[in-house]
């Protein structure tokens, strides 16, 4: 990808995260939302970005399968696929971190002004019962974004080698060269698989979260 391609998904996710905290505080201070509701919302944000990786990354997988194996034509056209579907995975993957980063500043909130409001308590069994609760939560909280980490960890390995097939592709538009992406496809696929299952790990931390959450 062009660096004022990069650029642009990186002034986009920082306006992102500008917004998303802007209305988080709205939603706060205006609609008077708990921040315990703003933290399940922003999970369940994560989660669906997850879950739209997960897909963007299957489909561009499909994509990349069926441009390597193309017989005929206009190779620029097939060279064009392989750029959009590569360009759709490094967009889903700067909204995947975003997202994340999110549950990450919002659980901080929650937490440090919830250990604060445990001070206010003058009955020692309501603040007991507060802070092992608060402990739990936390606890829970770390144990689900370090799996939604790495599973994005496993985002990085699939864009770099599809960035490579593309940029390939893109000053080798012959038969030849498409023959040589083919000797990529198994690895391809091992990171997708990859991805995919470390992605569903994190899917299930978030729902499992979000239910806990709701109790």
């Amino acid at each position: 990808m062009k660096k004022t391609s990069l650029a642009c998904l990186l002034l986009l996710a920082l306006g992102l995260c500008a917004c998303s905290s802007l209305w988080d505080a709205t939603r706060e201070h205006v609609f008077g939302t708990a921040k315990r509701s703003i933290l399940v919302d922003r999970v369940a944000d994560a989660k669906d970005a997850q879950e739209d990786t997960q897909q963007v990354f299957q489909n561009a997988l499909d994509e990349f399968a069926s441009v390597i194996t193309y017989e005929g034509g206009d190779l620029e056209a097939e060279y064009r696929k392989m750029q959009a579907a590569y360009d759709r995975c490094a967009a889903k993957a700067q909204t995947l971190d975003s997202r994340i980063d999110d549950v990450e500043r919002v659980s901080k909130s929650l937490f440090k002004e919830w250990a604060r409001e445990n001070d206010q308590y003058e009955n020692p069994e309501y603040r007991r019962n507060s802070e092992a609760q608060l402990k739990a939560t936390r606890q829970n909280c770390d144990e689900m974004i370090a799996a939604m980490r790495r599973a994005e960890a496993k985002v990085a390995p699939v864009l770099r080698v599809l960035h490579d097939q593309v940029l390939f592709l893109k000053h080798n538009l012959n038969a030849a060269a498409l023959s040589s992406l083919q000797g990529e496809q198994a690895r391809v696929e091992a990171d997708v698989a990859a991805l995919v299952a470390e992605m569903n790990k994190a899917i299930a931390e978030s729902q499992a979260f979000i239910d806990k959450m709701a109790k």
